[in-house]
């Protein structure tokens, strides 16, 4: 299995720390924060890995090359001014190919083992994984049911973590350019093609410079 992480942003909620460092190169723990995905996919043995840059791309191609210091193998996938989330992944499939691949947002950490979720089932497009709600998000997201099916609507609520396994199907008929992959997930989990993880471990969405330092303080605890 290939992974994607997304790491294109312009990281505009954790200025002023990312005026001159892209935000997947801000250090957490004496290491920058894409290097914890790329050393916990290499752990669960997933070493294909695609990343799509736009925002200060030399900085972070330059950082990491071609993944070998990581024991990954990386290829970019460049975005002139960025895709948002659909957009990027349609950018990349390319390089991703026909099969299900994982999907990791460039700005959260966690702890979880990617090896452990189950491949998707037959029909589905997604199974994301989904966190009990942060204290700046009490609302969640979507509800997981009985069943393990994931619905826009439903009470109690969680967190979507901002990973993934996702079918290229999911983008792949979508007209080229920006757009958010949210749409998409919500029309799939209408048509019931949505299973869910709750991974009830350690998470962090690392949206604001105060989330990155208490991140980095728990890390080095």
């Amino acid at each position: 299995m290939k992974a994607m992480i997304l790491a294109a942003g312009l990281g505009t909620r954790m200025r002023p720390l990312t005026d001159h460092c892209p935000k997947p190169l801000l250090p957490v723990a004496g290491r920058p924060l894409i290097v914890h995905h790329l050393e916990r996919l290499r752990e669960a043995g997933i070493t294909e890995i695609v990343i799509n840059v736009s925002y200060r791309a030399e900085q972070i191609i330059e950082a990491l090359g071609d993944g070998g210091d990581h024991g990954v193998r990386i290829a970019w996938s460049r975005e002139e001014a960025p895709l948002e989330t659909g957009g990027g992944i349609q950018r990349a499939l390319g390089l991703l190919g026909r099969a299900p691949f994982l999907l990791v947002n460039g700005d959260v950490w966690c702890d979880l083992d990617p090896s452990t979720l189950p491949a998707l089932d037959s029909g589905d497009l997604a199974r994301l994984v989904l966190v009990d709600n942060p204290d700046h998000h009490p609302a969640g997201d979507f509800h997981l049911d009985a069943t393990g099916r994931v619905l826009a609507e439903g009470k109690p609520r969680l967190t979507y973590a901002g990973i993934g396994l996702l079918d290229p199907a999911l983008v792949a008929g979508e007209s080229p350019g920006a757009f958010a992959l949210a749409p998409l997930l919500r029309r799939a989990m209408a048509e019931g093609r949505v299973a869910g993880h709750h991974h009830r471990g350690r998470w962090v969405d690392v949206g604001t410079p105060e989330r990155l330092a208490e991140l980095d303080r728990r890390l080095r605890d």
